[in-house]
């Protein structure tokens, strides 16, 4: 019962890497149904429907009879052990991607991860569980339901911890994205392209924050030896499992890869094997010419 099954197979080494004071938890609070406006935030939910084969419409709905939001207020942290282990992955990002910025005479921006279960209201709307997990560029917050990595166990047959921190480091690639302005520019390339140019461009959108969730893995596994054997063939089998062809193929019986919206299984698997053997983020260039 519960969530047991997050322990499973080979566990990474995370004493290092702390707790993070960016985790909120939501879980058990009602929220009421309402859709922010339009923009990247909104386009990158439904391109997570997308992603799961959902229909962004059913995502998306606003102005829907629903229960009223609790006046409960989040608990900032979480004390069950899956809560610690996405408050442990989430503090060793940032310390990753802190020390990264910092080599580039920058800052990082930490951003908060929202915990939350069965549906919540982001600064880029309402979005239930079954969207998945998604990063909002308006609030630039991680919203996750944990139950998903159930659904990745048994869904897409990508059991094992660092295949779930895998799926976080990939939304803290978005907001890396955004602090670089990526995100920006995409958006504004989207809004003036058609629906399949749209599919190409955020293909090279999340391609690249597969390379970005590498270079989290390999720098930090060089500096503080996080990784235990088995751990790195589970970060490639779920980068492989969610490729857009392995989705629709289960989904629908057959591929169409103009709809592709995050990349193929290869595609993903190797850009995301490109950063974690290269750490560098100049080798996660997906918008260069014939570069996916």
């Amino acid at each position: 019962t519960g969530l047991e099954f997050a322990r499973e197979g080979v566990c990474m080494r995370l004493d290092q890497e702390g707790q993070s004071t960016n985790v909120e938890d939501r879980r058990g609070m009602r929220v009421s149904r309402g859709l922010a406006g339009g923009g990247i935030g909104t386009i990158a939910i439904v391109l997570i429907g997308l992603f799961f084969g959902i229909d962004p419409s059913v995502l998306l709905q606003g102005n829907i009879d629903s229960a009223p939001p609790s006046q409960q207020a989040p608990q900032q942290g979480a004390n069950d052990e899956m809560g610690q282990f996405v408050s442990s992955v989430l503090a060793s990002t940032e310390r990753t991607w802190g020390e990264i910025f910092r080599r580039h005479g920058q800052e990082y921006q930490e951003p908060k991860l929202v915990l939350f279960s069965g549906a919540v209201e982001s600064a880029c709307g309402f979005a239930q569980s079954a969207s998945g997990p998604f990063y909002c560029g308006r609030d630039s917050n991680v919203y996750i339901d944990l139950e998903f990595f159930r659904e990745l166990r048994d869904r897409f047959k990508a059991p094992g911890d660092f295949a779930q921190a895998y799926v976080i480091a990939h939304e803290i690639g978005h907001h890396v994205q955004n602090q670089l302005g990526v995100m920006r520019k995409a958006g504004e390339l989207q809004s003036r392209s058609s629906r399949g140019q749209a599919n190409a461009i955020s293909v090279r959108v999340e391609l690249q924050a597969d390379c970005l969730a590498g270079i989290w893995a390999g720098t930090a596994n060089r500096e503080r030896k996080i990784l235990e054997e088995g751990d790195v063939e589970e970060g490639l089998n779920a980068a492989a499992q969610i490729g857009d062809d392995r989705i629709q193929k289960r989904s629908q019986g057959y591929v169409v890869p103009e709809g592709f919206t995050h990349g193929s299984a290869e595609q993903r698997v190797r850009w995301f094997r490109r950063g974690l053997e290269s750490r560098d983020i100049d080798q996660c260039d997906t918008f260069s010419a014939g570069a996916v």
